[in-house]
């Protein structure tokens, strides 16, 4: 079998749209081009009804209620909403906000944001195979903590954490619970109801939909406190104003479709995969190490360094081959991933670290391809260095 290169490995950053899912919007761009807030004829019914649909599709991938799912423009955006909403709405209840050092910056940026009005913002460091420990967890909760916000797969190491224990640490003490789910959504199981989870930011262009739209879970009974971010309009129940992309809405809801029909036997496939490629790895180089626990993490996630080796120096060596680092540009400056620095890696195996992320259209010639490649490169690499 040809393989096509370059190979795509980069999934956590984002996936291709599914061809059934943009078979689904196509129409929403030409002649079912309307508005769904025109409620005084045909053209605004339709697209109504399209983004209804939509709404029950992605409500039932989460075991929430269509009336509890916000569209928003992403998960940056529903992380800012629901943390900035919720922090705001319950500022004469408390003003303490706890989260991990290891989220997503759609999560460690807004609560910097709160930390600069006032607010107290505690920063759990996870263990050192990247979950949060639940013992510490309580140990920070205090009376005036009103949010926990805990992301559900890391997007760098692909750990899952705890969620439904975490929902339930905060269910029995009144506190709030959200959680961004962005990487892990269409691929575990995630219930609300079963996890305790108040508020759930998801996106669409994880799970193999289109890029800008997502949405906001907000739990209605009990109803959270929540204060929007946007004005204007009033749209979304008024937590969310602003002109629905309805093609984009139309695909996250096949996207969910689609998931709820194939999650199961999906991730089964990728984690054979997943386990292949490291099983070649190890057994044809030395000094492989795996960030974050490899038995509770997302199926298609492989975050390794190699000794010795510099990730960037390594994917500009296999240019056939979409890899990420886990590395972050600051300014002019390339630093290690702030989420191996909270794991307590050290600086040289930060620098070494390699993301694979593996997806639905991933096959084994290019699990075993891509394994090659890297073998080679790391081999050159090391020959390189100063003895």
């Amino acid at each position: 079998m040809a393989i096509k290169l370059p190979i795509y490995m980069d999934n956590h950053a984002t996936t291709p749209v599914d061809p059934r899912v943009l078979d689904r919007m196509l129409p929403y761009f030409s002649e079912r081009f309307g508005n769904a807030a025109s409620r005084s004829h045909s053209f605004g019914w339709e697209a109504e009804k399209a983004v209804e649909r939509a709404r029950r599709s992605i409500a039932g991938l989460a075991g929430a209620s269509p009336r509890e799912i916000v569209f928003t423009s992403g998960a940056t955006e529903s992380n800012n909403l629901a943390l900035k909403g919720v922090m705001e709405a319950c500022r004469k209840r408390g003003n303490h906000l706890v989260t991990m050092a290891t989220e997503h910056k759609a999560v460690l940026d807004p609560a910097r944001h709160l930390e600069r009005l006032g607010r107290r913002v505690t920063m759990l460091p996870p263990e050192p195979d990247g979950r949060v420990s639940l013992d510490r967890l309580r140990e920070a909760l205090a009376p005036s903590t009103v949010l926990v916000s805990v992301m559900a797969a890391n997007n760098e190491i692909g750990v899952l954490q705890p969620i439904g224990e975490i929902g339930a640490i905060c269910r029995d003490r009144g506190i709030l619970f959200h959680c961004d789910a962005a990487q892990a959504f269409g691929k575990i199981s995630i219930d609300v109801e079963r996890d305790s989870i108040d508020l759930l930011s998801v996106t669409a262009h994880k799970l193999y939909g289109p890029k800008g739209i997502g949405a906001l879970y907000v739990r209605r009974h009990p109803r959270v406190p929540l204060i929007a971010q946007i004005d204007g309009g009033g749209h979304e129940a008024g937590l969310r104003s602003g002109t629905l992309n309805v093609p984009a809405i139309v695909g996250f809801g096949e996207a969910c479709a689609i998931a709820t029909e194939e999650m199961a036997a999906e991730a089964a496939r990728v984690a054979a995969l997943r386990d292949r490629l490291l099983h070649r790895l190890e057994s044809e180089l030395d000094g492989v190490q795996v960030n974050g626990s490899l038995e509770l993490r997302l199926a298609g996630n492989l975050n390794v360094s190699f000794d010795g080796v510099e990730g960037d120096a390594l994917l500009m060596t296999v240019p056939d081959l979409a890899l990420s680092t886990g590395s972050a540009c600051s300014s002019a400056t390339v630093e290690p991933s702030h989420v191996l620095r909270a794991l307590g890696v050290g600086e040289d195996r930060a620098r070494g670290a390699l993301r694979f992320g593996l997806g639905r259209w991933t096959t084994e010639e290019e699990v075993d391809y891509a394994s090659r490649r890297v073998v080679e490169a790391v081999g050159k690499l090391r020959a390189l260095r100063p003895h």
